[in-house]
């Protein structure tokens, strides 16, 4: 048999393996660029840019906040030291840049201040357990935020003498709305409560005259209590709380009109479920009715600002492969595309009358940088050369590929080529598979740095697949459902007909597969090895392996019951034919498990059990556990040795040599 396999692996012409270009290493030095922030007047733009540090006991991206003419002639980093600068945001008057950090004595995240010609800048803010997000007012002499609840004296009592343990679901630290006055530098500042009880506030926004604050809450901060979201308004100098919009399910978001007379906001309708479905709504200011405006494309909108007139609506939503910017009027008619052409457009911002919009810009060719236009005619500037300087090597180009699936459907996803792809060659082929299950593979840059090094594949002679299988954001809401009490099924024939398509090209060798992904990705690739032998190797990151264990231990114990129709005791059946660790028996392929320590959302044991059973069985595997990790890798060592390791295992179970810098360094 492994004499059979050699020859097939052989016969797959194979380039020479490049000892320079991209790499892991390569890649984790590109730098982020944030959302963007646009003076209300359009003549300025900031923006964050995050820049890894890895030296040393350093792995962490520093994140520092620029400012950019509209009109292109200036762009100058503004905010300096050790500690991060986010969240940047100019005052009404233009005279001000606010943004988070915790370079304070007290290491906590709170909101400073900065004259747009320069000086020092000012603390605002002295909360306690640090500020979560903020807003100016529109006169500009108060900011709202919000702070969670900060342990009491009985808390830290009980901690020191070893009485702190813990009730589940009857101790929450909830997020509450405060208004700080902005006086001299060397006064103290006034501080308001607005908000207090057993609920969480979660966004919120100022009244035109600065009279009111409207925001949206939930019952307590878990994840879990999302469907219980609705929206109230307070006295921004203090009162009672008002119930505004208190429909089952989720209602969230609220955005007041310029003109004061209406507040948007997002709702599923009084139908919550763990797809997604929802639309943009309006109800007048002083209470009423809420009237649903039309149903965008997706039916994912993220309300981004109102018209300068009041008479629409910004918002972002995926569109197939890309990520837009739309308009939709408040009269009533179909939603208009603000940011035309290809890539990715997102971050983005408006001016005060809604003629301007800034935005980062991205295609799967060309690195994330930050833009500016008119809304009516779009006509992007780019303003930033955050990438200025770093090493460009050729990259493997991508295109768009559809295809259809078993039953016919239609099924769309992103092909990367090998780089110098030669036609009428055949490459190794890497099926990257895609969170959520509804997340969206875009036309973003592909040399970012990530989990999956999109480029350092391409570079070591894989074509890398990205299909956007039943299930997906950006194909609508019937697509987005299609998958509902039916993983792994139909979205792998969906998959599973992608590969035969990139074979059918020429491009792929039928004997030469290798699969991986993350979260939902990591559940589709454990399932995957369940039902074919046609990969030679897989890794399976954070991945859902055992669909009864993950629901008595993640943070989301709802998702799913509402995805199968019911709890696990009620259709245990179900829940078996669904679950990789139940099929373990069937798997032969090599195997790699991926984890982070801390991850609440796909609990570290979802991977043990699947590891535990693969070396049971003498199935080639190894798990590596990532400390300090949630459900996703923050720290830049970390995303490049996942890449690195990866890489290792496809290249070692594929017969092929590793290239300088890969995994196995310290």
């Amino acid at each position: 048999m492994k004499l059979i396999i050699s020859i097939l692996l052989l016969s797959c012409s194979f380039p020479v393996l490049a000892q320079e270009g991209w790499t892991p290493e390569a890649m984790i030095h590109y730098k982020r660029v944030g959302s963007t922030a646009i003076s209300g007047d359009g003549r300025l733009v900031a923006y964050t840019v995050s820049t890894p540090l890895l030296e040393g006991e350093k792995s962490e991206y520093q994140t520092h906040i620029w400012i950019a003419r509209a009109d292109g002639t200036t762009n100058r980093q503004f905010t300096f030291g050790d500690k991060s600068c986010i969240n940047p945001s100019f005052s009404p008057d233009g005279n001000y840049l606010a943004f988070t950090s915790s370079r304070g004595a007290d290491g906590k995240n709170q909101v400073w201040i900065m004259r747009l010609t320069g000086g020092e800048a000012r603390r605002v803010t002295r909360a306690k357990n640090g500020v979560g997000s903020y807003r100016w007012s529109p006169d500009g002499s108060r900011i709202a935020y919000t702070m969670t609840d900060p342990p009491g004296d009985d808390d830290e009592k009980r901690k020191k003498e070893k009485r702190d343990w813990k009730v589940a679901d009857e101790e929450y630290s909830h997020a509450h709305l405060y208004v700080v006055r902005i006086g001299e530098a060397e006064q103290e500042p006034e501080v308001q409560r607005l908000t207090g009880g057993n609920f969480h506030v979660t966004s919120f926004d100022w009244s035109p005259d600065g009279t009111f604050i409207a925001f949206s809450h939930q019952a307590n901060p878990t994840v879990d209590v999302w469907p219980t979201t609705d929206i109230s308004i307070v006295p921004s100098d203090s009162g009672a709380v008002r119930s505004m919009v208190a429909m089952r399910g989720s209602d969230s978001n609220p955005l007041y009109s310029p003109d004061g007379q209406w507040i948007a906001f997002v709702s599923d309708g009084g139908d919550p479920r763990w797809p997604g479905h929802n639309d943009v709504y309006i109800i007048p200011a002083s209470g009423g009715e809420a009237r649903k405006l039309a149903e965008t494309h997706d039916r994912r909108p993220g309300i981004i600002a109102w018209s300068g007139d009041s008479k629409g609506i910004y918002y972002s939503e995926t569109d197939r492969t890309s990520s837009r910017v739309f308009s939709l009027p408040v009269a009533g008619g179909a939603p208009r595309v603000v940011t035309t052409g290809t890539g990715t457009f997102g971050g983005a911002d408006f001016s005060k009358d809604g003629s301007l919009m800034s935005f980062i810009h991205q295609t799967s060719e060309t690195p994330p940088e930050v833009a500016v236009s008119g809304t009516r005619s779009f006509k992007p500037r780019t303003l930033s050369n955050v990438h200025a300087g770093y090493v460009q090597y050729p990259l493997g180009k991508t295109e768009v590929l559809s295809w259809k699936s078993k039953d016919g459907r239609e099924i769309e996803g992103l092909l990367t080529y090998p780089v110098n792809y030669v036609k009428g060659r055949t490459y190794p082929l890497v099926l990257n598979i895609h969170g959520g299950p509804a997340g969206v593979f875009t036309q973003s840059f592909t040399a970012a740095s990530g989990i999956y090094p999109i480029q350092a594949f391409a570079q070591e002679g894989y074509a890398v697949l990205r299909p956007n299988p039943r299930g997906s954001s950006g194909y609508g809401k019937e697509f987005r459902f299609a998958n509902v009490m039916d993983w792994g099924f139909g979205d792998y024939d969906d998959d599973m007909a992608g590969v035969d398509k990139v074979i059918a090209l020429g491009i792929a060798h039928p004997d030469s597969l290798v699969v991986c992904g993350w979260s939902y990705g990591g559940y589709m690739t454990s399932f995957i090895v369940t039902k074919t032998d046609r990969f030679k190797a897989a890794s399976v990151g954070a991945g859902v392996t055992n669909l009864i264990s993950f629901v008595g231990t993640a943070d989301i114990p709802s998702f799913l019951p509402d995805y199968f129709g019911g709890e696990f005791w009620d259709r245990q059946d179900v829940y078996i034919r669904h679950s990789a660790i139940y099929h373990a028996g069937n798997i032969t392929t090599p195997t790699q498990i991926i984890h982070g320590e801390e991850d609440k959302r796909v609990p570290l044991s979802q991977g043990s059990e699947l590891y535990v059973a693969l070396k049971r069985r003498g199935i080639p595997t190894e798990m590596i556990m990532y400390p300090r990790t949630p459900h996703g890798p923050q720290e830049p060592k970390f995303i490049r040795d996942i890449g690195e390791r990866i890489l290792a295992w496809f290249n070692r179970h594929l017969g092929r040599t590793r290239t300088k810098g890969m995994a196995g360094s310290r």
